[in-house]
């Protein structure tokens, strides 16, 4: 693939005045009272045939107290309290089986991957929260455009609520230090731990990369690829809906969470990437709050960023975040 995005020098200065709702605060406010109650409902020891990690299968209330599972894996042999990382997970795929993801327990921090709601059947090894609240609102049949047409209904408030009730899940678990967490997430995932990091002001860290829910009007006009041509694809049928998706999607642009956050921050994006346009990224980054924050771009990668080289970067990034001297 070709470079079809601003050349790195614009996009480095490239800061849209994206306009936001006017409630969006009191929006997400009422949305997370109305997800309040008990969080972790149930942790139960799992077997997972490795001798290095012990590994829990985690359910807790998300949105609307509904239950979402997740694995929560540490080092073993080591007690409390440790550094830990919330990961999210992209689109289309579930929390799938426990020891696909050791990266950062091997780094020694405490793990909790949370599982997507409604998702896990396009790549990995599956899911296992349903979402019932899809109900019958109107919209199409991917993820991201489920009740597309109202802030209410959409399914990525639900997802985002879930992703913000899982830092409070994990502080509850055993061996957590409550004030040492981070959260990370690639494509969708990186879009969730932006949303986290503007609605928890006390974050140790976040780690973003290629995110997916940003500066939605300008991805869906660069690019036809899933998901945000799932989008276009919509609004090609629904051809009168145009004002309502874009007012439903300005509830959860990533660009509006980085107003507001203010913990340390580690990006990365390739400048090749035609899934989540380079763009959409350095909006979010460069409406970042925190000036503690740092992008990482590779000229020559696609969706995939860095990938391990990324990795490498991210646990060097972080160490000294969750473990200071």
């Amino acid at each position: 693939m070709a470079a079809f995005d601003l050349p790195l020098d614009q996009l480095e200065r490239y800061a849209p005045d994206l306009p936001e709702p006017a409630d969006f605060d009191a929006f997400w406010a009422k949305t997370l009272v109305a997800a309040s109650g008990p969080i972790v409902l149930d942790a139960r020891p799992e077997p997972n045939d490795l001798a290095l990690f012990d590994c829990w299968d985690v359910t807790f209330g998300g949105f609307d107290r509904q239950p979402v599972r997740a694995w929560y894996t540490r080092p073993s042999g080591h007690s409390g309290p440790l550094p830990a990382v919330v990961e999210f997970a992209g689109y289309g795929r579930g929390r799938g089986l426990p020891h696909e993801r050791l990266t950062w327990p091997a780094a020694g921090y405490a793990h909790l991957l949370m599982d997507n709601r409604g998702q896990g059947d396009l790549y990995g090894c599956g899911g296992d929260t349903p979402d019932p609240s899809s109900g019958t609102a109107l919209g199409g049949p991917g993820p991201v455009t489920r009740g597309i047409l109202a802030p209410d209904d959409y399914y990525y408030r639900r997802l985002i609520t879930d992703a913000f009730r899982a830092v409070m899940a994990l502080r509850e678990l055993p061996d957590v230090d409550p004030a040492r967490i981070a959260v990370i997430g690639n494509s969708q995932g990186g879009g969730l731990a932006l949303a986290v990091a503007g609605l928890i002001p006390d974050l140790a860290a976040v780690l973003v990369s290629a995110p997916f829910l940003c500066h939605f009007q300008r991805a869906v006009s660069l690019t036809d690829l899933a998901p945000y041509g799932e989008i276009a694809t919509y609004l090609s049928v629904h051809r009168d809906a145009e004002p309502a998706v874009w007012n439903t999607l300005s509830y959860m642009d990533g660009v509006h969470f980085a107003r507001r956050a203010t913990a340390p921050a580690h990006f990365g994006v390739g400048l090749r990437d035609t899934v989540c346009p380079p763009s959409t990224a350095f909006a979010a980054y460069n409406a970042y709050a925190s000036p503690d924050k740092t992008m990482h771009t590779y000229p020559y990668n696609g969706h995939e960023h860095g990938d391990a080289t990324h990795t490498r970067s991210q646990l060097r990034w972080l160490n000294p975040r969750l473990n200071p001297t």
